[in-house]
């Protein structure tokens, strides 16, 4: 991309392990130009003129400056002159002819955009920065301006028609985007475009949970800290501890959020990541292609849209991706992430995803990973044998690439996860695999950051839904109720409230498995005299819930000793807590509230739900259901998290509705399904996988030495 040269060329000093000054000062390079962009009216002039007297900087006026000093006339003699058909042509050439002093802020007119060798030509001299107002304020002042028409304004097209075919080159065309909100002042718009333009010479950076301001380890080649994109590529930090952001999460108005309610959820998608991506790690256009690309496999055009169950309560559809469960919504975009921090990697270096399941993460990240175009990664699924679900397995063992491996372990998730956390901390496998097959080692489970910040997207989004449908006002707080194991899904909603997402009341439902919610009353966390109780949700059967680690991290403003402290007491010992301040801090602060279901009630109640409703739950999303129903409240709505498709759990679904399963025809048990309701509807993609021939069937025990031959093995092919 033109920005990552131009920041490298402008910018001798810095190395992948070290900025240079004027970076780590958060201060412009003297040669950076900052070019404005944006439809007519959105005030770019003026913005301009005050961002220039901030920052003690020459200001060009595309428009007033440049262009009638080139034609020798105004903008307004020029198109009557040459006419809408011709004036596009001679603005560009003359925008060719533009070199602004180092430094400069550039207001560019509102058809710079469409003109690609023009602007080619301007965004070599700096950062462009999409000035994003609403149409509805564009057109509101455009009337006041007593404007009823702009270039390449058509006979017959509305001029609201013609601002929105403007934008597609508007965001073609920008480094950052500056979201602004309903009739923001234009002092308000430059202070933001300020801050943006100090946080690119300050890029985020990842650190690990357990970091504690030193290292006894530390070697030349690894840092504390990291950017995105290597956090990606290794999973896991150096410590054993988990990549969390280093420093304040980003935040956003809920007037800015206003703004997004009719967006579509890969837009929504877009303006949220780039809140925590810094260009150079994804560029915005990039990162829109990627967005677009992973959205692409879902069957329901919203992605994740939300539906009334019954009452206030309300089901975030999470379960329409390839392989009908909320790990799609992560799952699909994750690997993109992950090729792409491969591709700037610079080397030829080979990766190999190994994968933890308790059910859902391992088809998902096969369906994603196997859509990739590169030769240069590949997964290794480790699943329960006898933990989940007959359509779970088959999902995973039909999967037909050679770039993947499927095997069963005789064990839980736990024992599965432990085994691959092991090889991750201990580094001998790791080593090797570079060594022999110049292959690194990382992970598609939520403890990797890639896999678990695109969450934050669908949980945002569905607080928008519930604005959008009129259920609530911008502003007003609604509840939410997750089935929770791993804590992965939960934790992006505290992100997404920490982002500003007005959630009042974030619920923790656990099945018999409720090491969770024990350890929300009790502030214990002991597993070591605990047995995991497979159950009908397995997704959610675990014992050790690793993205605790990073909710800790967050409730306790990242203090690292005592993180580490209690997860290196949590596998040396199988228990650690937590004092009664901190317990009363995570439910007064935070409000975090918790509770379990038994799997009795968690079969009646998709009794109960399909008898009300018609509506068809699966175990986790009755889990969770059961929970909710707990925490009723008359004066807010609550989003529950339906976090699979009904059709991956035929058997427990129909038994509990009364109806006799088909037990070993599958395809049968879907039909049976889809003769008891069409709420929700039956799962094409799905069934249709389910047609595939088995191509895996290994198992093997849960061991480092069983499972450390499997990698071997199959990184020497």
């Amino acid at each position: 991309m033109h920005f990552l040269r131009f920041l490298r060329g402008t910018q001798k000093l810095v190395t992948k392990k070290r900025w240079s000054s004027i970076w780590a000062r958060g201060l412009l390079p003297d040669d950076c130009n900052i070019l404005l962009m944006g439809s007519p009216g959105c005030g770019k002039t003026s913005v301009g003129r005050v961002l220039a007297a901030k920052l003690n900087r020459p200001v060009i006026d595309v428009d007033n400056d440049h262009l009638e000093s080139v034609w020798g006339m105004t903008v307004g003699e020029k198109l009557s002159v040459v006419g809408d058909e011709h004036f596009l042509q001679e603005e560009g050439e003359a925008l060719l002819k533009l070199n602004p002093s180092p430094g400069s802020i550039v207001s560019l007119t509102g058809s710079n955009p469409l003109h690609a060798e023009a602007m080619r030509h301007i965004r070599k001299t700096g950062i462009s920065i999409f000035i994003d107002v609403d149409s509805r304020d564009i057109l509101t002042r455009l009337r006041k301006m007593k404007v009823d028409r702009v270039v390449t304004h058509t006979e017959g097209e509305s001029v609201s028609d013609t601002l929105r075919y403007r934008r597609n080159f508007y965001e073609k065309a920008y480094d950052i985007r500056v979201l602004c909100e309903r009739f923001e002042p234009i002092e308000s718009v430059a202070s933001k475009i300020e801050e943006e333009i100090n946080k690119i010479w300050s890029p985020p950076v990842y650190t690990s949970t357990r970091y504690t301001g030193s290292r006894s380890s530390k070697t030349e080649v690894e840092s504390d800290k990291c950017r995105f994109t290597e956090a990606v590529l290794k999973g896991l930090a150096w410590d054993g501890g988990l990549f969390v952001l280093d420093g304040s999460f980003p935040q956003m108005t809920i007037q800015e959020w206003d703004r997004m309610t009719s967006m579509s959820f890969q837009e929504r998608g877009l303006c949220i990541l780039e809140k925590w991506l810094h260009p150079e790690d994804i560029h915005p256009e990039r990162l829109r292609e990627l967005i677009n690309q992973a959205y692409s496999t879902f069957s329901h055009p919203e992605i994740v849209p939300v539906v009334r169950l019954d009452g206030n309560q309300f089901l975030v559809e999470l379960f329409h991706g390839p392989t009908a469960s909320f790990k799609d919504a992560a799952l699909q975009l994750m690997p993109q992430l992950l090729a792409h921090a491969a591709s700037k990697d610079g080397t030829s270096t080979r990766y190999l995803i190994v994968v933890a399941t308790s059910g859902d993460t391992g088809s998902a990240a096969l369906s994603g990973f196997s859509r990739l175009e590169s030769d240069n990664i590949k997964v290794l699924v480790l699943y329960p044998e006898h933990g989940i679900s007959s359509v779970q397995k088959a999902l995973m063992r039909s999967v037909d690439s050679q770039n993947v491996r499927v095997i069963g372990v005789n064990g839980d998730f736990d024992s599965c996860q432990s085994v691959i956390k092991s090889m991750f901390n201990t580094g001998d496998l790791a080593r090797d695999l570079i060594d022999n097959f110049n292959v690194k080692l990382s992970t598609a489970n939520s403890i990797n950051w890639g896999r678990l910040l695109p969450q934050v997207v669908y949980h945002a989004s569905a607080y928008l839904d519930l604005v959008n449908q009129g259920v609530i006002s911008i502003g007003e707080e609604c509840d939410v109720c997750i089935p929770t194991g791993n804590f992965g899904n939960i934790l992006a909603a505290f992100y997404a409230k920490e982002m500003g997402i007005p959630f009042k009341r974030i619920i923790c439902a656990s099945n018999e498995n409720n090491i969770l919610s024990e350890f929300f009353n009790s502030g214990v966390y002991d597993v070591k005299n605990r047995r995991l109780q497979p159950t009908s949700s397995p997704a959610i059967d675990i014992l050790k819930s690793s993205n605790l680690e990073r909710f800790l991290h967050l409730v306790t403003n990242g203090d690292g000793h005592l993180v580490k402290e209690a997860f290196e007491s949590l596998h040396e010992d199988g228990v650690f807590s937590i004092g009664n301040e901190l317990l009363k801090t995570i439910s007064d602060d935070y409000n975090l509230f918790s509770d379990w279901c038994s799997e009795d009630e968690c079969t009646r109640n998709i009794n109960k739900v399909f008898k009300q409703t018609g509506y068809l739950l699966d175990p986790h999303t009755s889990v969770a259901k059961v929970v909710a129903d707990r925490y009723r409240c008359d004066d807010r709505p609550m989003l529950i998290c339906a976090t699979a498709h009904p059709d991956k759990f035929p058997e427990d679904v129909l038994s509990a509705v009364g109806v006799e399963p088909e037990r070993g025809n599958v395809l049968n048990m879907l039909r049976q399904l889809k003769d008891a309701s069409d709420k929700p509807v039956t799962h094409r993609v799905l069934e249709a996988s389910l047609t595939k021939p088995e191509i895996f069937s290994k198992v093997i025990e849960p061991s480092s030495e069983a499972v450390r031959s499997e990698i071997i093995a199959f990184c020497a092919e």
